[in-house]
């Protein structure tokens, strides 16, 4: 059965409605006091949207901090909170959420738990993983929304790939000295965040990454001066950007929200589509498979891709391209990898035997008449809850081993098998 929601499209925004209805004063007495009532007295506002919202916010540093505060005070329930790195000293004087004995603790864990303190009513799960490599596009088809609150090119190029291939919107926040920008991307409605890049954006993502799909250097961009004062400002956009879009309301779709912060100025502008965009592309129908990623190979998932499509001319895409192995071409010999591209640096490419750079095979598809097909999906390299694409002349369909649900999503409620 398709997941709920796979290949649902957010409707675009309605036309602006400049004509105000007057709102009736609430009198004390008629106004049930709980935790959420005064955002009840705002006439649009429903707060079962929100509570039934799952939230995946990508990056917990200081944006992400004030993202996950704002989440938790305005009642997000579901949420799930991306990041692989620890905190340090200097993360204390830009969050809200961590402590002098939260020091070398995963942020993941820390804001997962704080933000269970704050809505004590949430369910929380951290991933402490790389979003480019550790988090398979399940993670993006179980969201209703994405917020991220990152510090480099190459996780929001990802982030924005996978956002469109699944349907799912997503808010961009960046931040430096005191100004800062929110974007907002909505599914399927060009331009996107890869319209944006310029020369300068793709010089500096080429020169992370060599032409044999290794990394070439450490992505190092996290290191912007930040205060604690912008990052409440931008995450505050881009939240409340993420509750108007929940609510049917006019958003900054396709645009930019510009914070200068010392004049105090701001301003919008608008990205122009490029049609050439590699990122416009989405899955037009996912299957949520019963069996885990450990119980089904590369060639029981092309035999039921085959069943499915009527015709045995199927082609199964990975998500993204697999690394599978190192061959030394002055020594011949062979060492299997299985890892995603971009994730081995370009040193462990030598030869131990002789030092010799050796040659990268990679694989981005299964056909059948490969000699992988044995391997469990598993053993690809590739991510628990990833997205596979079966293709043939006339048929599409995504399909993503749900059995893995309990292990990426933990108690955060999955979407239906």
């Amino acid at each position: 059965m398709s997941g709920p929601g796979a290949g649902r499209r957010y409707p675009a925004a309605p036309a602006r409605n400049n004509s105000r209805r007057p709102v009736e004063p609430v009198i004390r007495g008629e106004l049930q006091e709980d935790r959420y009532s005064r955002f009840r007295l705002i006439p649009w506002w429903d707060q079962t949207k929100i509570a039934n919202c799952r939230l995946l916010v990508i990056g917990a540093g200081a944006l992400g901090n004030e993202i996950l505060k704002n989440a938790a005070l305005l009642g997000f329930r579901k949420v799930i909170v991306v990041d692989l790195d620890r905190i340090d000293e200097s993360n204390l004087s830009r969050t809200i959420l961590y402590r002098s004995e939260d020091i070398g603790k995963f942020k993941a864990n820390v804001a997962a738990d704080a933000y269970q303190r704050i809505a004590t009513d949430s369910v929380v799960q951290p991933l402490v993983e790389n979003v480019v490599y550790g988090c398979g596009l399940g993670l993006f088809e179980w969201s209703d929304v994405i917020i991220a609150g990152l510090d480099n090119r190459e996780a929001r190029l990802w982030i924005n790939r996978c956002a469109w291939k699944v349907n799912r919107p997503w808010f961009d926040g960046a931040i430096e000295g005191i100004n800062g920008v929110v974007r907002v991307f909505a599914p399927g409605v060009p331009p996107c965040y890869e319209c944006t890049l310029g020369e300068m954006d793709w010089a500096l993502l080429e020169k992370r990454m060599s032409c044999n799909l290794l990394a070439l250097e450490q992505n190092d961009e996290g290191k912007a001066p930040t205060t604690p004062t912008i990052s409440s400002v931008i995450a505050g956009i881009q939240v409340q950007e993420a509750v108007k879009m929940i609510h049917g309301l006019p958003t900054l779709t396709g645009k930019g929200y510009i914070f200068e912060g010392l004049n105090h100025s701001s301003y919008t502008v608008e990205y122009t589509e490029n049609p050439d965009c590699m990122s416009h592309y989405t899955v037009p129908d996912i299957v949520h498979l019963p069996e885990s990623s450990r119980d089904l190979t590369l060639a029981q998932l092309l035999q039921r891709a085959r069943a499915d499509a009527g015709t045995d001319e199927v082609v199964i895409e990975f998500s993204r391209d697999v690394i599978q192995k190192f061959v030394c071409p002055s020594c011949g010999e062979e060492e299997e990898k299985y890892s995603p591209a971009g994730k081995l640096r370009l040193q462990e490419a030598s030869c131990p035997k002789d030092g010799n750079l050796r040659t990268v095979v990679s694989v981005h598809r299964f056909s059948g008449s490969e000699d992988f097909g044995y391997r469990r999906l598993d053993q690809l390299g590739l991510p628990l809850l990833d997205l596979f694409v079966a293709r043939s002349i006339t048929h599409e369909m995504g399909y993503i081993p749900y059995g893995d649900a309990s292990l990426v999503l933990g108690t955060v409620l999955p979407r239906e098998i």
